[in-house]
């Protein structure tokens, strides 16, 4: 049995050190399973938490052109959770576990959603700056080695993007528009700058899996490599809008081309993770409420399955 076992371990290592893929029905050590179930969970949740934000402005939005947006982004991301929900199940982990995990704590999402959408402009904010580090954290995941991840990330990615456009074009048009836009435009970028860069993550010198997981090719970069992507990438977007970046201590290193940003303020992003932050409470209690609401539905669903399935055995019988 151990001889059977380093032979599938070794195996294994080939593929990995291949940069090749791994697929549902390879052997894996039971910690890469572990570790993908946990993170793609966390996806997932992410992705179905993080409609509650947006769908809070669905009824309010100033245009009916901008409801139609706005509504095929929430269902996108509801999209984006099936896609990953499934690819967490060919892990052998079903759907309903992963749910239950999330509702009862054991699981979590990520902790840019516990903050409020308090104007039309955090929607360009969340859809600039939020979906922006979300594309900068999973593009790199298009090349994960579970296979059934990677694929999914390749829609995903995709839909992120025009994501990432339609929150910068209204970001433009606040900037481009009356003195009160503009200042609404300023106060969402004050409100989400500093949250968003947290999205990638604590230091690297402080993250738990991120060596081993670099290793199993899950991740590609670590979290403060692409941190620092992210904001030269984005304080001269914010410089073409004529918005201010909310970090004084913001600097260009000349050296390096790379902008140096002033100290993040992590026991703040702990203290969300922990579930004390702004909309915490109130995200979690929603999206059980919804999934209880909901219960008739797939048992309705599910009965109808089950009836046309023994009407197809006994056709065929």
């Amino acid at each position: 049995m151990a001889a059977d076992t380093d032979a599938l371990q070794k195996r294994f290592d080939q593929l990995i050190d291949a940069d090749d893929r791994i697929e549902p029905r390879d052997w894996m050590p039971d910690e890469y399973r572990k570790t993908l179930v946990r993170q793609i969970a966390q996806h997932a949740h992410s992705e179905v938490i993080g409609m509650q934000p947006e769908g809070n402005w669905l009824t309010r939005a100033p245009s009916l052109r901008r409801k139609a947006i706005l509504t095929a982004k929430v269902q996108d991301e509801a999209g984006h959770g099936l896609y990953l929900y499934g690819a967490a199940e060919t892990l052998g982990t079903p759907r309903e576990e992963l749910l239950d995990r999330l509702h009862n704590g054991r699981q979590k999402y990520s902790s840019i959603f516990n903050y409020p959408t308090l104007t039309w402009a955090d929607m360009g904010a969340i859809g600039w700056l939020v979906d922006g580090a979300a594309i900068m954290n999973q593009v790199p995941l298009c090349r994960c080695s579970y296979g059934p991840y990677a694929r999914a990330m390749v829609r995903i990615c995709k839909e992120e993007s025009f994501h990432q456009r339609q929150g910068f074009q209204i970001m433009l048009t606040l900037a481009n528009g009356t003195p009160g836009q503009q200042a609404m435009a300023q106060d969402a970028l004050d409100r989400w700058w500093w949250p968003s860069i947290m999205m990638f993550g604590p230091p690297d010198s402080e993250s738990v899996h991120g060596d081993q997981n670099t290793r199993w090719g899950i991740k590609r970069f670590g979290n403060d490599e692409l941190r620092q992507k992210f904001i030269d990438a984005t304080v001269p977007q914010a410089d073409l809008l004529g918005l201010t970046i909310p970090d004084p201590d913001l600097r260009l290193d000349e050296e390096t081309g790379n902008y140096l940003h002033g100290p993040i303020d992590w026991g703040h992003f702990w203290d969300v993770v922990k579930g004390n932050g702004p909309c915490n409470r109130e995200r979690l209690g929603t999206r059980v409420d919804a999934h209880e609401g909901g219960t008739w539905v797939r048992q309705a669903a599910t009965a109808y399955a089950e009836k046309q399935a023994k009407r197809a055995t006994e056709a065929a019988a």
